[in-house]
């Protein structure tokens, strides 16, 4: 059975020198082949919103990136603006030095202030993890931290460290969060293929730049 890749992907540019008019061409391909939702940057949010109203497509807006070291409350006021500004979807980095620090009390608190954040104006979290890097035990722990704060979704990979999602990371997530919340799998997937072995392991969002290219290898 065919899968209807565009419903899986989350068109991004997050790259700090993406113009405006670049913004406006991400929105016009969401449009076009009625991708998920849009990723951009928050100063990007309101110009997506202009772009995307009367259409399906949801914005997300990244949150602490990308190096999740910003204090929780500067992450929840920088979610509260993106709402304001249209967005539907929070991707947040979460505190990967105090997840290493073992410091699990600062990283719940991380995240539950976003996921709060978020929820008071009815959108969704992702939380970045940056598995890469994580030793297998704590992208273990952050997921499920991720999961008891309430987020819905765990994301791979902010695009901008060493390495993106791979396979066995998609796996382990989905397998620690179980089958009631989303796994993203993002970085480095430029490929029909890449995408489909992402799903098939248990991914339920693409992060993705090259979703033009992925959509004519597809076919649709």
């Amino acid at each position: 059975m065919a899968i209807d890749i565009a419903r899986y992907i989350d068109h991004t540019a997050l790259k700090p020198e993406a113009t405006a008019a670049q913004v406006q061409q991400l929105c016009d391909e969401a449009r076009q082949y009625h991708f998920a939702a849009v990723c951009v940057n928050p100063c990007r949010v309101k110009l997506c919103a202009q772009q995307l109203k009367d259409t399906s497509v949801k914005i997300a807006a990244v949150v602490g990136f990308p190096l999740g070291a910003n204090l929780p409350e500067v992450k929840a006021f920088e979610t509260q603006h993106a709402i304001a500004d249209g967005a539907h979807e929070i991707d947040m980095v979460i505190n990967i030095g105090a997840l290493k620090s073992k410091d699990y009390a600062l990283v719940a608190r991380d995240i539950a202030a976003i996921v709060n954040a978020a929820h008071a104006g009815g959108a969704i979290t992702k939380v970045i993890i940056e598995a890469v890097l994580l030793t297998d035990e704590e992208k273990v722990i952050a997921c499920e931290l991720a999961k008891e704060a309430g987020a819905e979704f765990v994301k791979t990979s902010t695009g901008f460290a060493s390495g993106g999602a791979t396979v066995h990371d998609v796996a382990l997530m989905r397998q620690t969060v179980g089958p009631d919340i989303g796994v993203k799998a993002a970085g480095g997937i430029r490929t029909y293929a890449d995408a489909i072995k992402m799903i098939e392991v248990g991914a339920t969002r693409i992060g993705a730049s090259a979703s033009v290219k992925i959509m004519q290898e597809a076919g649709q």
